[in-house]
Formats: C-alpha cells, structure tokens, sequence
C-alpha cells in the first residue's frame, strides 16, 4: 500500500503492520525535541508521530504545538503526525481536535469496561466526524513495571476477550493494550505478555500501540512488531540524554549564560536516541 507523505496516523500504522515494521512516537517536549525529531525523520526517510502529553499543553498552549507541528510538516517531505497522548476526558480531546491535532488518545484505562467503552465511542464518533483518527486503552499501563506483584501484574494486563470487545464497539484506529511495558525507568527487564499481544492484534484487527517503549530491550522490540505493534512511544530515553548532555555542558563550562549552547548539544545528542529507536522500528526508508 502506497502512502502519501500526507498520510494520516491510521493510514502510517496500518502500513506498518502490513509491512512489519513500527512507527515511533517521540514526545515534543521543547523546540529542539521537534527539530531533532523532524531532522531525524526526513535523514531516514521515516514516518514519526509527535507525541504531546496533556502537561505539556499546559506548559506551551496547544496554539503553540500546533503551529510548532504546522511549521514542520510544511518543510518535510515524510509524514508528520501531532498525537494527543492519553487524553483525559471528551472535553479536552475536543480542544486538541479543534486546535489541529492529526491524532488523539483517549485513556479510560481505569474506569470500568463499559464506561471506558461508552467514552471512547463518543471521542471516535466525534474525531472520525473531523478526519482524526483514535487510539484508545486498555489494562492499566504502570509507572514501573518490577514494582507490581504477579497477581497485581496480571489484574493490570488487558484481557484478550475484553480488548476484542472494546475494539469492536468503540471503532477505534489503534489499541494500547496493557501487556507488561511501563511508562518511565525500569529497575529491571520488562516482562511483556507477548502471547496475549500477539491474541489481542490477531481477534482486534488492530494495530497494536506499545507505551513505555524506552529501555525495553531490542529483541523485545522485534518479537512485539513480529506480532502486530505498529506504534512504539519513546520518551524517557530522549530526556535523559538531553538532561545528561546539559548537565555536562554546563559542568564543564559553569560561565555559559547562552541557553544555545547547551541546548544546542542537547538536541544533537538526541537526534542519534531517535535515528537508533527509528531504525530498530525498521521504519527508515519508507517514504
């Protein structure tokens, strides 16, 4: 299937799937995120999805995001994708549909089946109405996988049977089922539940969306794309690069008051986060 550089965030990952590789999601958390992340992008000719967390509109506008994300795609030639990452509630996802996001994230994880399932039916309804595709979740995705139990572990993974039900009623354009992977650092190896994965992608249809990509290790990421994710978020890998290079800098030359100079580093560091993240996903040289 061709996809033009235009493409949508539904189009990107069901090409994905179909052709065995994973889009990343790399958060736009400051103007140098967006020119790495852009330059990366268009170097490896890959597809890549700027994620924006629900803090981080509070902290730029959504105003601001979206023409930071306009003023990209208009210079790239590869699709350019600006996310909503685990909307909190209807209203709210109104607002980033309205203000020119291409994609949005309800996160009813932790309400009950049928309210999650009523939710993201109404933020389906009313993006797919305005051309913008859904992702929505299920299971509970942690903070830091090893700290839970195994009996709290498997409460928190999403069931195959309920994940087949929330795709098929909610209509949505990707699931984020919960199978192991955390948000944030981990103490230890993930144990990601590839069998319940791979039954999730197989009775949805969907393509799969991985949280908590950073720090799983690199074997873990190809069994999981083997098995149908097509979307991979990467951001704790990026911001501690990025802290660590402006820690150095200013380390090594206390007297620095420009802010280009160590954010300048920063952003160059980062750049090589997201071309080794973009070329496990094997999305390089696709556009």
């Amino acid at each position: 299937m061709y996809v033009p550089p235009k493409a949508s965030y539904r189009e990107v990952l069901n090409d994905a799937v179909q052709k065995g590789y994973a889009v990343g999601q790399f958060n736009l958390n400051g103007l140098e995120y967006l020119q790495a992340i852009v330059e990366v992008a268009e170097e490896e000719r890959s597809p890549v999805i700027l994620g924006v967390s629900v803090s981080s509109t509070k902290y730029f506008g959504l105003d601001y995001l979206v023409a930071l994300a306009n003023a990209a795609k208009l210079k790239a030639g590869v699709p350019i994708i600006l996310h909503l990452d685990h909307g909190p509630d209807f209203d709210f996802i109104m607002k980033a549909i309205r203000a020119g996001f291409d994609s949005v994230m309800y996160d009813g994880s932790e309400h009950p089946l049928e309210e999650n399932i009523a939710v993201t039916r109404q933020v389906v309804e009313a993006a797919h109405a305005a051309g913008v595709s859904v992702e929505g979740e299920i299971g509970r995705i942690g903070g830091t996988e090893d700290e839970v139990s195994v009996d709290e572990r498997e409460a928190m993974l999403a069931r195959v049977d309920e994940a087949e039900r929330f795709a098929e009623e909610t209509k949505i354009d990707a699931i984020a089922p919960a199978v192991g992977t955390a948000h944030g650092l981990y103490k230890g190896r993930p144990q990601i539940a590839f069998d319940r994965l791979e039954a999730i992608h197989k009775r949805t249809g969907k393509p799969i969306v991985l949280h908590g990509g950073s720090g799983v290790p690199d074997e873990d990421i190809r069994q999981a794309i083997a098995l149908g994710v097509g979307k991979i978020n990467v951001n704790t890998e990026s911001q501690a690069e990025f802290t660590r290079v402006v820690r150095k800098v200013l380390a090594e030359k206390p007297d620095v008051f420009d802010s280009r100079k160590y954010l300048g580093p920063a952003r160059e560091a980062i750049k090589e986060v997201i071309r080794k993240k973009i070329r496990l996903f094997g999305s390089h040289h696709r556009f």
